[in-house]
This record gives C-alpha cells, structure tokens and sequence, in this order.
C-alpha cells in the first residue's frame, strides 16, 4: 500500500475529518516547506497533507517552495501525491462547478525553481515527462469518481500560468487555440518536481470560474467562493474513497 501525500489549494486549508497523530517540519536542501506537514488517518488510511500556499499565509504562486514541499513530502515516505488545483474553464465542457482529472499539461510559467538537478553530480537529469501525471494514480481516481458517480472529467490539459494575476482574454485565446482546457497557477513545477523525486503525481481540479474573457461578469474570489466550498467538499469525499480503497 502507497503512502499517501495530499497538496491543498485554493479553498482547501484543511482535511475534514483528518484525524491528526503529527505535524512534521522537515528539514530539506530548499529551505522550508510552505507549512507544517500534518500526518493523519482519514477513511482509515495514513495520509499526509500540505497546503501549497501555506495557510493561514498567503504565499502566491511563484512564490511557493515547491521544491522543498515535494522534497519534505518524499522525506516523511510519501510515494503518491494528490493535488489539488483550483483552476479556470476554457473548453466549453469545462464549466464552473465540476471536476476534472487532467491528463496534460502546458507550462506557461517562468522564472521558478523548476528543477532538483543542480548539476553537481556530472548527470543530467532528463526525466521522462511525456505522460505528466501519473497513470496508475489517475486511473484510481478516476475509477473511484465513477463508481461513487461524482461528475468529472477524465482527460483535460492544464496549463500553468506564472500569476499572481489572472490571464488577459487574449491569452486565454491563445491557450484554447494551444489545447488547453483548464487554466491555473500551481500545476507547474510541481509536477515535474514529483517525477524527479520518483514520487507518483495526479491531479484533482476545481473549476472555479470561466477564464478571461469567457463569463459575462468580471473574475472575483467572491464570485469563485461558493462554488470553491461546495467542490471542495466533493474533492473530500473523493479523497476519503482512494484511502478506504487503500486502508
């Protein structure tokens, strides 16, 4: 059985219902996770949860450790992560409200530690990084959803965009004209990290909103904040079915 290790988003602060035995400060070659780790039963199962932005900070997208979060994760044993993304429409079957369990990705992102490769060893680091996440661990998710009939969507590209700010609706034109389906600011590098680390990577979206230039009201964390708590009360419910189906 996999350890498990979960990434909180946007409107993910906490596990409901997490039982919590530890809360661990690893030490890593990066510097500091963006907060404690909490180590916890959930539906019977051991799992591990980090919240991205470090809440109740606000640390912003490029400014998040993600090295030193996937490193911290991988120290206390983890071998499969789940992240959660809130993230915004682009394809018309992407709309505010559902889940989607993305296969790709697009990275838009700049200027981030994107790499545990520090070229000290003579090596080069050239991950496989055809299929970004993994399959093994989409496939249970997807399973999972269908057989508690939770609406989703099981293939999608996710593209990363570097934010703190939202996209034009010129960019968002031309990342539906890329493929991408999704938007959000968290996907990358953290999947890339993980397939360096050897760590089993998936994906669970929350989409929150039309992106730019697709609603017909201006984009508001008001606007995202009833649709964020009901999702992530279905995320929850996904997450406590991986575990039981683990425990």
């Amino acid at each position: 059985m996999s350890v498990l290790g979960v990434i909180g988003g946007t409107g993910v602060d906490q596990l409901e219902g997490l039982q919590l035995v530890a809360c661990h400060q690893p030490e890593t070659p990066y510097g500091a996770p963006s907060r404690g780790i909490q180590e916890g039963s959930l539906a019977g199962g051991k799992v591990f949860f980090l919240q991205r932005h470090g809440s109740p900070l606000a640390i912003p997208p490029h400014r998040i450790n993600y090295r030193a979060n996937l490193w911290a994760l991988k120290s206390l044993g983890v071998e499969d992560v789940i992240a959660i993304n809130a993230v915004g429409g682009i394809s018309p079957a992407m709309a505010p409200g559902g889940l989607v369990i993305p296969d790709q990705l697009i990275d838009y992102t700049w200027g981030r530690e994107h790499t545990v490769d520090g070229g000290t060893d003579g090596k080069l680091m050239h991950i496989d990084f055809t299929e970004p996440y993994d399959r093994r661990l989409r496939l249970s998710l997807i399973a999972e959803a269908e057989a508690a009939g939770i609406p989703h969507e099981a293939n999608a590209v996710y593209g990363a965009t570097q934010g703190p700010r939202l996209e034009t609706a010129a960019e968002i034109r031309r990342m539906a004209r890329d493929g991408c389906d999704v938007v959000g600011m968290t996907g990358m590098p953290e999947a890339s990290l993980a397939r360096e680390l050897g760590l089993a990577y998936a994906s669970v979206c929350m989409v929150v909103n039309p992106a730019a230039g697709l609603g017909d009201q201006p984009i508001s964390l008001e606007m995202m904040r009833e649709i964020l708590e009901r999702e992530a009360g279905v995320v929850r419910q996904l997450l406590r079915l991986v575990l039981a189906r683990q425990s």
